[in-house]
Order: C-alpha cells, then structure tokens, then sequence
C-alpha cells in the first residue's frame, strides 16, 4: 500500500493532444510524455497526409505499424552495432596483446646486453648505442 502512495506522489497528471484528440494522463516525466505524444501526433498525421482515410483508428493503426518498423529497424542496427564494438574490441585486445609481447621481448634483449657488458663499459659518453657496441 506505501509503495503504491509513493508511486501517485511522484506521478504527476497531463493533457496531451494527439490526432486533434485530448488525453489525461498521469506521468513521472510530463516533458518526455508530451515529447512521445508529440511524435505520434505528428506519424499520425503523415499518415493521415499521405493516404485517402479519415478514420483515425486507422490512422492510429497505420502511425503504429510505422512506429514499430521504425523501432524493429533500429534496434537490428544496434544489434549490428553491438556486435562491431564487440569485433573491434576482440582485435584491440589481440592487438595490445601482441605488443605487450613485442615489448617484453624487447626489453629482455636490453636486460640480456645490460647483463653481458662489464661494469663502467656502458657508462654513457655521449656516442650512440652503435658505437658503444664497436
């Protein structure tokens, strides 16, 4: 029972209009309800426009067949989307992977020389690494 007086306290009521039709609703967000209502009355009415019918159950049909393909459609694309991230991620890994290999290898070259030259022969002069190993 408190859990259900919470949920009225935080809702709210609004008049949205659709299709020239009035509704009272009750909403936690009124800007994102009128937001929604807004884009049904506006695929209602390109609807409406671009077919010969007035009766605005049909109208409200063919505005929702509109708006399910129009969601189906995205959510494939976020489908396919997701799974280039995952793609992507899956070749940086490798890739990083592969470095951190390279890397190692070479500094343990550079801990093998380290090791093989006598103390103070490695003392920098100012001459490169090349001429150091003449």
């Amino acid at each position: 029972m408190a859990d259900n007086l919470e949920v009225r306290r935080a809702t709210t009521s609004i008049s949205v209009e659709i299709y020239d039709q009035t509704y009272h609703l009750r909403a936690h967000d009124q800007v994102y309800i009128q937001k929604l209502a807004s884009m049904v009355d506006a695929k209602m009415r390109a609807v409406s426009a671009s077919g010969n019918t007035v009766d605005s159950l049909r109208v409200a049909v063919l505005a929702a067949l509109n708006i399910a393909d129009e969601f189906l459609r995205l959510q494939e694309n976020c489908s396919e989307l997701r799974g280039s991230v995952t793609e992507t991620q899956s070749s940086l890994r490798t890739r990083a992977h592969n470095l951190a290999g390279l890397l190692d290898s070479v500094l343990d070259d550079e801990h093998r020389y380290r090791q093989s030259v006598p103390v103070g022969a490695g003392v920098h002069t100012g001459s490169s690494l090349a001429n150091q190993l003449r």
